[in-house]
């Protein structure tokens, strides 16, 4: 299988820029994890996971997709703009909870503060967490596929996310939480998440990425037939 070009501008089969829309899909699916991160879910006191948990292996799987499509140089680029985008989020939603505002909008005021005040730690958790996993995920996507060929792309999928989930779910547990809830709590969680983010990909996520990659392959004519 040929990779995509890396300049998109060059594919005039793909005037729509694949590669920008698996990005930004990307990006979006991530940011959106981690405000939800604050969010924690439990079922009568013990704490399971937070609620980033529903979005994040959709982040995941697009980014298996983009190492099986455009390879591990492409992919480490979008891991490092999502990294710079929960940046900037960060920076301007920490500017937006300093801000001076109105008396009579304290309530809303005192919400936004609640909410993203705790989002720095989270980002922070997350992003050390994204980074080395998603790292992990991705090159293991290529090292797999260097044995196995194009076939068994759900091996590539799977066994990549079952060591990329469990980096990226411990460092996160770890540093977003440690101290704010109990230990019995965090050991929980980690396993929990674990479990749930392996099963959203082999029962979800794979089956996606199958359709994606064909799509894409057929879109950007990459298979050699």
């Amino acid at each position: 299988m040929n990779q995509v070009s890396e300049n998109p501008v060059k594919n005039r089969k793909d005037p729509f820029s694949s590669l920008v829309v698996i990005a930004g899909l990307m990006i979006a699916c991530y940011l959106t994890a981690n405000i939800m991160a604050v969010k924690l879910i439990a079922i009568g006191s013990l704490t399971l996971f937070d609620a980033g948990t529903l979005t994040f292996p959709l982040a995941y799987m697009l980014g298996d997709v983009l190492a099986e499509v455009w390879g591990f140089k492409t992919a480490k680029k979008v891991i490092w703009l999502t990294f710079a985008c929960n940046i900037f989020l960060v920076i301007f939603t920490t500017i937006g909870v300093i801000l001076p505002y109105p008396e009579h909008a304290s309530e809303t005021a005192n919400a936004y503060s609640l909410l993203f005040s705790y989002v720095p730690r989270i980002t922070l958790a997350s992003l050390l967490a994204f980074l080395f996993g998603e790292l992990l995920n991705a090159w293991l996507m290529v090292v797999i596929k260097k044995k196995t060929g194009q076939a068994k792309l759900w091996v590539r999928t799977i066994g990549s996310s079952v060591f990329g989930h469990l980096l990226d779910t411990s460092l996160f547990v770890l540093i977003a939480f440690l101290g704010t809830v109990p230990m019995q709590d965090i050991f929980s969680m980690i396993g929990v998440q674990y479990i749930a983010k392996l099963g959203v990909e082999a029962i979800a996520a794979t089956p996606m990425a199958y359709g994606l990659i064909h799509i894409l392959k057929k879109r950007c004519c990459l298979e050699n037939e």
